[in-house]
């Protein structure tokens, strides 16, 4: 089949999910391709697919009639939906979901947009996440559904063997938003490096998308901090070069801290634990897909920080039982998250989306 997958831009855990799930259906003979209705950093990471670049309406439109695409997945984006639909396409639309913010912005986002996602798709796709699926279930209750763990690509992105560094790394991330919740990351890094100071905090993101007053807020505590020194930021790092940082943090005896509200899915928790990165996260629901507590990760409740802190010097400090939390990781993430069973479940989306009667 010839799939079209759509979003706002090729930024962070979109464009990774993008570029793998492209991969894994190319390679089970579906013609794959990607449109974004802006640029962005992440594009340099897509080499093996089309990607289609397109901001105004009528193109956007005449794209999908033209592409003589089977099935179209638009995720978040209601108005690009709308688009599509009101351009005449008649192919199956499945609506998308992988993170609405918080729960509040979520709820609210929901209860407005409902009407639409029901008048122009066919069929709801999320992450196995339960705030997600709770939503989907009290506002379109008569959409079709399907609830499947995305890929990662378990056999290229992987640990690599480097010189382990003189210090404790502890690294985030996100962009600089309230749901990535960065204020408790510092607070957090502040009391570490209190107790620690050889620590570096090191910082991961696309520097050109941010929340302005959240912006601000970063940029001033960098101007008066006297920690931000031991501060490293890393922007628009390639994805395939993450995999050597991730893995030099998890071998310089420190951890990836994730701090969100409440994540869909959470890549970077993923990734790192694929890396052998020891894991701290808040407990922001879809992240329980990978972190079994003091199994293959550790979490804390948002907003406890003092929780945080203890639970992290435990990780650093407790060789042994961190090199089993790494292990253990590393083999959950490998047995549950490969490319193959997301083709697999996904060609059992794209059956049943067919097997149903066309719209008229």
């Amino acid at each position: 089949m010839k799939l079209l997958f759509t979003f706002f831009n090729p930024s962070g855990g979109m464009e990774t999910l993008n570029r793998i799930r492209g991969q894994a259906l190319t390679a089970a003979g579906h013609e794959v391709h990607l449109l974004y209705t802006s640029g962005g950093e992440g594009r340099k990471n897509v080499r093996d697919l089309p990607v289609h670049i397109l901001s105004d309406p009528a193109e956007i439109g005449q794209h999908a009639l033209a592409g003589g695409y089977d099935v179209i997945v638009v995720c978040t984006d209601i108005w690009t939906m709308e688009i599509i639909r009101q351009a005449g396409y008649r192919g199956r639309i499945v609506y998308e979901v992988q993170g609405l913010g918080r729960i509040e912005e979520a709820r609210q986002t929901m209860a407005a947009f409902s009407e639409s996602i029901r008048r122009d798709a066919d069929a709801l796709l999320f992450p196995r996440t339960e705030h997600l699926g709770a939503l989907m279930k009290q506002h379109l209750p008569d959409l079709p559904k399907f609830s499947f763990d995305n890929p990662l690509d378990t056999s290229g992105f992987r640990y690599f063997a480097y010189p382990p560094k003189p210090y404790p790394i502890v690294g985030w991330i996100g962009r600089i938003t309230a749901n990535k919740n960065w204020r408790e990351f510092i607070a957090i890094g502040e009391r570490l490096l209190d107790a620690n100071p050889s620590i570096y905090l090191w910082m991961f993101g696309d520097a050109t998308l941010y929340e302005q007053p959240e912006q601000e807020a970063f940029e001033l505590w960098l101007a008066a901090s006297p920690h931000a020194g031991r501060l490293i930021r890393h922007s628009n790092i390639p994805h395939q070069q993450m995999a050597d940082y991730l893995s030099l943090i998890g071998d310089s005896g420190g951890l990836l801290c994730s701090t969100s509200h409440l994540e869909g899915f959470g890549y970077a928790v993923a990734e790192a634990m694929l890396c052998r990165c020891p894991v701290l996260s808040s407990d922001s629901d879809g992240i329980r897909r990978f972190v079994q507590p003091e199994v293959t990760g550790k979490l804390y409740p948002v907003g406890q920080i003092d929780v945080a802190v203890r639970k992290a010097q435990e990780l650093m400090g407790d060789r042994k039982r961190r090199e089993r939390m790494r292990e253990r990781g590393e083999a959950h993430i490998r047995a549950l998250f490969s490319k193959e069973e997301y083709a697999k479940r996904f060609g059992s989306m794209l059956g049943k989306l067919m097997a149903a009667p066309p719209r008229s």
